[in-house]
């Protein structure tokens, strides 16, 4: 049976391809320690999903490893060498202020383990998939320097300019920026995938996420704002919106629909491509949009807090372009808008909490 390997698998993203992959056929192994846990706390633990994953999954194998242990990962490929025929690196440290406060960790989860995982991959299965879930941060704040105006509730970008209408494509520069320190590292790691597919002629490809959301994401403040909005709406906890006045734009991209995207893709693999996979202009909110959609399902005002000082390296308007994975990809498209994805975390965190 083909093998599907799936790093992070309990986390939003991982859990999704877990379910997807397994469905179409694959036997899937997971590979999660529950690192967020130690990241964000207990509140961000995703214990709960790999229970689940355990419980309800046919076949599914899950292994408590840690990602940078490359004896741990050589000898899990090792195992299933001449099956691998799918790599979904999704485990990550997320964050810009944590990566602050250790970057050594930041910089050996996401960009060293990211060599280790590749490297396993092209001795164990070399013609396989490989998948990883970047970040638009490898943009760092080049995106800053377009020209902004400031809306009532959003930023936008003034609607003279060439990206107006389907916002920010694979060409904008990776160079003289604030990335932060997360962002360098996953930069780092987006240049290894990109390099292995045009050095060994791999199936490599960097999915540049937008915001990842969903049902399933275990939502905390340094990480995931729509799940952890909405958990505020629904606690009554104080959510807490860090500088331009809540009105940064972030374009929202449903987890089903990404990994949708991935599926696309391994059907079709080409070696060290690039996609910006986010919500484009079909699914896009600033925090203020969002805190009143979240008012609205709860029928409840929120309790929020405003922070004049901004992240490092935080985008003030970020739409993602996604035109060039639709042009190689056209029978791909949005299952979920962002109304459909507010409910649906909102059902979920409800049942959950």
């Amino acid at each position: 049976m083909s093998v599907a390997i799936v790093t992070g698998a309990a986390g939003l993203i991982g859990a999704e391809c877990v379910r997807f992959f397994s469905a179409n056929g694959f036997r899937v192994v997971g590979i999660d320690n529950d690192m967020r846990r130690r990241f964000f706390g207990d509140d961000a633990s995703t214990a709960w999903s790999r229970r689940a994953l355990i419980a309800t999954i046919p076949g599914y194998v899950h292994h408590d490893a840690d990602i940078r242990d490359r004896e741990r990962i050589e000898a899990i490929f090792g195992n299933h060498a001449g099956h691998i025929e799918l790599v979904v690196h999704t485990a990550a440290q997320p964050s810009h202020d944590w990566a602050a406060r250790d970057p050594a960790t930041d910089f050996s989860v996401n960009a060293t383990a990211t060599l280790g995982l590749l490297e396993s991959t092209r001795k164990h299965g070399p013609e396989a998939a490989f998948i990883f879930t970047s970040t638009n941060k490898v943009y760092g704040d080049n995106p800053n320097k377009l020209p902004l105006v400031e809306l009532e509730r959003r930023w936008e970008l003034d609607e003279s300019h060439p990206l107006f209408q389907y916002g920010i494509d694979e060409t904008m520069s990776v160079d003289q920026t604030t990335h932060s320190l997360f962002g360098v590292s996953k930069l780092a790691a987006d240049a290894l995938v990109q390099e292995y597919g045009r050095q060994f002629g791999m199936n490599t490809v960097c999915f540049r996420g937008g915001c990842l959301t969903g049902p399933g994401h275990a939502g905390t403040m340094l990480h995931g704002f729509l799940s952890y909005l909405v958990k505020c709406s629904l606690t009554g906890t104080r959510y807490t919106v860090l500088g331009y006045g809540g009105k940064q734009v972030r374009d929202n991209i449903h987890s089903r629909d990404l990994v949708n995207m991935m599926w696309h893709y391994y059907q079709n693999p080409r070696a060290g491509e690039v996609y910006n996979a986010g919500g484009s202009r079909h699914s896009n909110c600033s925090i203020l949009e969002a805190i009143q959609i979240c008012e609205t399902l709860r029928g409840k005002k929120m309790n929020v807090a405003f922070q004049d000082e901004h992240r490092v390296g935080d985008h003030i308007w970020y739409i993602s372009d996604t035109r060039k994975f639709q042009m190689h990809y056209p029978e791909w498209s949005y299952e979920y808008d962002l109304p459909g994805i507010l409910e649906e975390i909102h059902a979920g965190l409800s049942a959950r909490l």
